[in-house]
This record gives structure tokens, sequence and C-alpha cells, in this order.
């Protein structure tokens, strides 16, 4: 039996040898009646092992970049020999985001060409050295140096989609996307209470050591038992493997991908997939928006509950537990509902299955967003009770973790072998807007209130709600003028 017909032919066509000689060249994909090299196909114990492992690296991050929040006016002013300022607390919390701005221009690109798993490892490195940095630093400007850094090194936010799209079927991506989120819920509960505490006994210092710690722990872990994932990289191990067996050159992977890919044109592979994708660039700014609530509470909720409720830095942390506890039940109703409406909507369409069918949940968040942003500003101008502040504080976790769960899970079923790129540029808009619109939340307060000042945040979220409505209707035609979703 020949290689053609021991292998599975996507396109066989005559190529030229240099002696004239014609042949048939081998394009490969993986075996469609079973492939063990398949993650699709690899046992499901293992692959939910991977989504863990991914999960507690996403739970380290979060720690290490929440954990700074309630304790940001007491690092600047041990740094800066007692003298505070609240913009440089404010830019200690957003300049994280600045980094994942430009971190992912790389890491999603280069995991396209070298594979999932060298860029993972590498990333995790870096992100283990920042974080000891940023420990030892001794002035404010090295601190936010170092953040940036442990910023740019984040390969979870880009490729834990990806590499679950890499695994799963898109009807069981829903339940993976949604659970791969709880962890960084839980490390932003956790991390703000356990910061505040360390602080005011061992300080600051300490916080991001044990972060540090959690991280080789979790690369440990990934070097010993993370497996490559994207399609891509395996066949092209496949067809280096056939041609070392067989002799020739002449197996191809079935892509337009290979190893000679140039990093430029994959550095601007992300801009290239968002600026040519409509429906890319109307929900990354609405997510982006959506999203960036979150630093806005990070860098308002310290000052309103230490000002005006009178709270100190440990019970402060511990206040970020109800947005926990609303985005907990976000990611719950996510992980129950995305892949039965999906399901549901897909069998009452002849089995014809479309992104867009991630997206109801996400229209329901969109336009109760708003409400939360608005009642939050309102509570803490009117000194209501701080039951109500606290709530509202879910309630906001809440609608902003189900408007932008659904809306990962489209980006991975829309953009396929492309998603990782996709996903870079949602995140690089989201990361620019969660820098700089918690820096303007400040003088809004200071010149409206906080009333007036989250009405207005509010009021913008609310002009963006429609805009998932309109891509779940008319999406399917908007994604074909996109050579990155086209016919899908």
């Amino acid at each position: 039996m020949t290689v053609a017909e021991q292998q599975p032919l996507l396109q066989a066509h005559p190529a030229d040898l240099e002696d004239g000689v014609k042949h048939t060249e081998v394009i490969l994909d993986f075996d469609p009646n079973g492939d063990s090299e398949n993650p699709k196909e690899w046992p499901v114990v293992f692959k939910w092992g991977i989504v863990l492992l991914l999960a507690c690296m996403a739970f380290t991050v979060t720690f290490t970049c929440i954990s700074v929040v309630p304790v940001a006016n007491t690092i600047v002013e041990d740094l800066n020999n007692g003298h505070s300022s609240s913009s440089a607390s404010a830019l200690l919390v957003t300049i994280w985001e600045l980094g994942e701005a430009a971190g992912p221009l790389l890491i999603a690109p280069l995991s396209e060409i070298f594979g999932r798993y060298p860029v993972v490892n590498g990333c995790n490195i870096l992100f283990i050295l920042a974080t000891v940095l940023a420990a030892l630093s001794q002035s404010t400007t090295l601190f936010i140096a170092a953040r940036v850094l442990t910023g740019l090194s984040v390969a979870s936010n880009v490729l834990n989609p990806a590499i679950i799209g890499d695994m799963f079927e898109c009807e069981h991506r829903g339940s993976a996307m949604s659970l791969i989120m709880l962890a960084p819920l839980i490390g932003g509960a956790v991390g703000p209470a356990i910061s505040g505490a360390i602080a005011q006994t061992l300080g600051w210092r300490q916080v991001l050591f044990i972060a540090a710690g959690l991280a080789v722990l979790c690369e440990v872990l990934f070097l010993i038992c993370f497996r490559e994932t994207y399609k891509m990289t395996l066949l092209r191990r496949k067809v280096a493997r056939l041609q070392r067996n067989n002799g020739g050159n002449h197996y191809h992977a079935g892509s337009n991908h290979d190893s000679s890919v140039k990093l430029w044109h994959s550095i601007t592979r992300p801009f290239s997939v968002l600026f040519s994708s409509g429906v890319l660039l109307a929900l990354s700014l609405f997510g982006s928006v959506a999203f960036s609530f979150f630093y806005v509470l990070s860098t308002t909720l310290p000052g309103i509950l230490q000002d005006v409720y009178g709270f100190t830095p440990a019970l402060t942390g511990l206040a970020f537990v109800d947005f926990s506890v609303g985005s907990f039940l976000a990611v719950f109703l996510c992980n129950f509902s995305l892949d039965r409406i999906y399901v549901k909507l897909r069998d009452a369409d002849k089995a014809v299955g479309l992104p867009e069918y991630r997206l109801p949940m996400s229209i329901i968040g969109a336009f109760t967003l708003p409400l939360s942003v608005t009642a939050y500003g309102w509570i803490a101008q009117l000194q209501l009770p701080i039951s109500l502040l606290l709530l509202s504080v879910a309630l906001l976790g809440f609608t902003l973790l189900l408007s932008f769960i659904p809306l990962s899970a489209y980006v991975v079923d829309a953009f396929g072998l492309y998603s990782a790129s996709a996903m870079t540029g949602v995140i690089v808009i989201r990361c620019l807007m969660g820098t700089f619109l918690p820096l303007a939340t400040g003088p809004l307060a200071e010149h409206l209130g906080y009333g007036w000042g989250f009405t207005c945040l509010g009021a913008l979220s609310l002009f963006l709600a429609p805009i998932p409505i309109f891509v779940f209707r008319y999406g399917e035609k908007w994604r074909q003028q996109s050579e990155f979703t086209r016919d899908l």
C-alpha cells in the first residue's frame, strides 16, 4: 500500500520533479476515521486535565494582577518615601493591561508558527521572572516596568480559548470556555483578600513572592503534563516524520501555514484579521468597554470603601469577593446554557451550526450591564447602606461576564485556525480600553460625582449594547466579507 493510500488525502495534484517525472503530491490532514494525534480525539479525561491546568495558570495570573489592587496606595507610599499619588496608584493597577495589549501580538502568531507548547512555557517562565522583579523593586518606575513585563508575558488570555478550540468540538466548547473563566474569578476573589491581610502583617512584597511560587508550580506541571494541541504544528511534525521514513519532499500539511511564514507577517496577522472583519471589530469594541468596567471597579472601590465606609485594607480585599460571587453565577449560567442554546438553535436550523448561536446570553448581558454600572455609581454617591453597594458590585460581576464569555466562544467558533490571532485583536482593544478608561474615571467622579460620572459610563455601555443583536441577526452574511471567516 502506498503512502497516499495509507494517509487521509485532502487533495492530490501532479507536481514536476527536476527530472521531469510526474508524481502525486499528498496533502495531509488527520485521519477522519480516527487519529490518536488529533487533539479532538484525545481521551476526555486528559482533555479536561489540560483545561484544569490552563485554569490553574489563569488563576495565578489573575491573583498576581489583582492582588495589588487593595494595597496600591501602600505600594506607592512605600516606594516614594511616604508620598501618595492617586494617579500612580491607578497606573499600578491598569498598566498591566498595557503589557497585555502588546504581548499577544507576539504570543498568538508565535503559537501559530511554533505551536502552543513552546510559547506557553516560554511565557510562563518570563512571567515568573517579571513577578520576582516586581517583588524586589525599590522604585515606582521599576515596579511599573515589571508590571508591564508581567502583562506582556501573559499567554493564558489569548491562548486558552484557542487551545480549547484545538481540543473540543463546537457543541462542547461552551462548557470548557465557561469553566476556564472560573479560575480567574477565584483568583480575583482570593487575591485581594489575601493581599490585604498580608500587607497589614508581612508586607506587600510577600504577596508577589507567593504569586511567583504559584507560577513556578504551574510551570512545572505544564512542562510535565501539557501536550501540543495546534493542528498545523502537529501536521507539520507528521509531514516531517513521513519525509524521514519514506524519503522525498512531496508531503504537505493541508493549510496555507508552513514553517517558512515570516514572523513579521504573523505579527501583523491579528491586525489583518481584526480590521478585515467588521464583525470582530464591532464585538471587540463592545467587549473592551464591558471588560474595562472591571478595572474601573478595581480602581474606584478601594477608595469608596476606605474613604466613605471606613474599611481597612483587609476588609477592602474581602469586598472583592462579592464581584467574584456575581461572576461565578454568570459562569455557571453560561456553563449550563451556552451549549444547550447552541444545539437548540442548530437543530432548529436543519442541523446547521453557526457561531452566532453563541450570542443570546451576551445580548442579555449587554442590556443589564449599563444598569449595574449606573447603580454602583449612585449607591456610592448617596452613601447608601454598604449591603447595597456590595450587591451592586456582585451584579456588575454577573452582567460583565454574561456579556463577555459568549463573545470568546463566538470568536473561537468563527475564526477556527485563526482564533488565536482573532482573540489577540480582541485582547489588544480590550487591554487598551482597560488601561485608559479607568484613568478617566477619577476626573469624571471628581467633576460630576460618582452618580453622574458612572451614569456617563453606563450610557456609553448602553450605546454599544445593540452590537450583539446586530451580529446575531446579520453576522452570517457580515462574516462573508472577511477571508478569515468566509464560508464557515
